[in-house]
Parts: structure tokens; sequence; C-alpha cells
């Protein structure tokens, strides 16, 4: 059995952008990620104390289904950062300084429920879906409950 993960662990994820020079821009610029590695197809980020990894790959960049969660369409495909309650409402607040559209303006979802959290949506400049999370009790993150506590 492998060991069990916990918050110091990163994780790492590879998506396709069809410009690298926007995905840095966007990733390192308006995100605040520092820049790793990189080769002329790739770059690694460090997003939120994880490695992240955008490939150059236009054929593979397209606009992700949307499933209902609350209200709101929410891409299927796609990921993020649960961050603490207020680095979740500067992020949010830098982003809309700086004209970034909100697929899903920043809102409480499941309001009184176990899966209470902030949220909001946003896409990169190749359509990479984001989302970013906050809950108020951090604890609440792996909460059981039923499907339409959480997503």
């Amino acid at each position: 059995m492998l060991a069990r993960m916990n918050a110091s662990t990163p994780f790492h994820l590879a998506f396709p952008v069809d410009d690298l020079a926007a995905a840095e821009k966007f990733y390192a610029g308006t995100l605040g990620c520092r820049t790793g590695r990189r080769s002329p197809r790739w770059i690694d980020f460090d997003f939120f104390g994880h490695q992240i990894t955008a490939h150059l790959r236009p054929e593979e960049c397209r606009t992700a289904a949307t499933n209902p969660v609350d209200g709101d369409a929410v891409p299927v495909r796609h990921f993020g950062a649960v961050l603490a309650w207020p680095d979740w409402d500067a992020l949010a607040a830098r982003l809309e300084a700086a004209g970034i559209e909100f697929l899903i303006r920043p809102r409480i979802r499941f309001r009184g429920k176990a899966g209470e959290q902030g949220t909001f949506f946003i896409r990169d400049p190749a359509g990479n879906a984001l989302e970013f999370k906050t809950f108020r009790d951090p604890k609440r993150l792996f909460a059981p409950g039923k499907a339409d506590d959480h997503a």
C-alpha cells in the first residue's frame, strides 16, 4: 500500500497549451507562478507549491464540457488550487483588477452544507479551466456528504 498523501506532498499535472509565450505570461505574470525547467516545447511552473507543466500541443486544446453543480455550469476538465481564505480573496481581486474574465465569478457554494466553499473559475489563454477554492474550515475539504453537498 502506498503512503498516504498529505498537504506537503506536491502533485504534478501536465496540460496542453497552444502558445508557450502566452502560457508563461498568464501563469508567471498573471498568477505569479515561478517558472522552472523549460524546453522549446514545455515549461514547468510552481503552481502554489505543485509542479504543473504546460506542453505545446495546440491540437489538444479544446473547451471542456460542463456539468451542473449548485446552479453553475462547471467545466468537467479543470484543475486548480485550494487556498487560504485571505489568499483566495486577494487572488480574486487581483484577477478582477487585471481584467481576467471569470467563467464563474467568486461565490460561496453549498452554503450551510458539509462542502461549503468559496470558488471561482477562469480560463488560461489556451482555454484550460482553472478553479480556485477556499474553505473557512480546511478540514471540510474531504468532508463526507451527499453528492450534491460538494464537488
